[in-house]
């Protein structure tokens, strides 16, 4: 008998994995997490029945919700992490010796330590010393910061369950309060391609234009998520991430398997249906 992961990304299309063997499940405080081996994208976690990662293709979602930013403003010394359980973009994050400071802030201590178990790939830095993991909401932990952050990474799950407060205007008035003049914020953005995933996409984008003068949208291309075509937000006072110095982040010698400085510029080159699509949140 075959074993099967399915995940619905509309009432119409659902993605299948085999499984070879389930690893892990529970149910936390929070939500259901569960661990798969697949043999086409190894290891991969689920929460509440989404797709979070996977060992084949997590490389993306994680250079990109990092370096664009890091690429952007070589100046960034502390960051703010929310969500990001897993510990993938704290570890991109670890490869840069100018950040001083990383504050992770996760609900649920159970993803952490589940990832430390099954995932070590993304979870490895966890224990860096700049790293500091608290314990707590989000959308609460950032009201009470101001002027602290030179980058704050939203690393969070759908805008429903444990991560819908993170797709408020609350949450995005905080941010921009707890920035630095040159801060950046950095979100995951949603999938522009299914109706339901583009109109939240479209509510994310409205409320931090409220805020942030810089504010652009980017992708890439991650097979396991809705459609395979994700994007990122990218919000700041001060600073566009298309004038960054590709020269300058390719001298620092970092190794990436998506991430570079040409596709810095290029992933900024978005699909006319999706620029309709950001024209129009309002």
């Amino acid at each position: 008998m075959e074993l099967w992961f399915s995940e619905p990304h509309t009432k119409n299309v659902k993605m299948s994995i085999r499984v070879d063997k389930q690893l892990h499940t529970e149910q936390s405080e929070y939500q259901r997490i569960d661990v798969f081996e697949s043999p086409e994208f190894g290891r991969f976690l689920t929460l509440d029945g989404l797709m979070m990662l996977t060992e084949k293709d997590e490389f993306i979602y994680h250079e990109m919700i990092t370096h664009v930013a890091m690429a952007s403003n070589p100046q960034i010394k502390n960051v703010l992490v929310i969500g990001a359980g897993d510990g993938g973009t704290v570890r991109e994050l670890t490869r840069y010796g100018t950040v001083e400071n990383i504050d992770m802030v996760e609900i649920d201590e159970r993803v952490v330590e589940v990832c430390r178990e099954f995932l070590p790939q993304t979870a490895c830095r966890l224990d860096d010393p700049r790293v500091n993991i608290v314990y707590d909401d989000g959308l609460r932990f950032v009201r009470s910061r101001e002027n602290a952050y030179d980058l704050i990474i939203v690393d969070s799950t759908d805008p429903f369950g444990p991560g819908e407060g993170l797709f408020t205007s609350e949450f995005y008035g905080n941010c921009f309060n707890a920035l630095t003049e040159n801060g950046i914020l950095v979100n995951q953005h949603e999938s522009p391609y299914y109706p339901d995933d583009a109109k939240a996409m479209q509510r994310a984008h409205r409320r931090i234009r409220e805020f942030f003068d810089v504010c652009r949208v980017y992708q890439a291309h991650i097979p396991t998520y809705p459609s395979g075509h994700w994007l990122f937000g990218f919000a700041s006072k001060t600073i566009d991430p298309l004038s960054a110095d590709g020269e300058k982040w390719n001298a620092l010698g970092i190794k990436t398997r998506y991430y570079n400085s040409e596709l810095h510029k290029g992933c900024f080159a978005i699909p006319n249906y999706v620029k309709e699509l950001l024209k129009n949140a309002d």
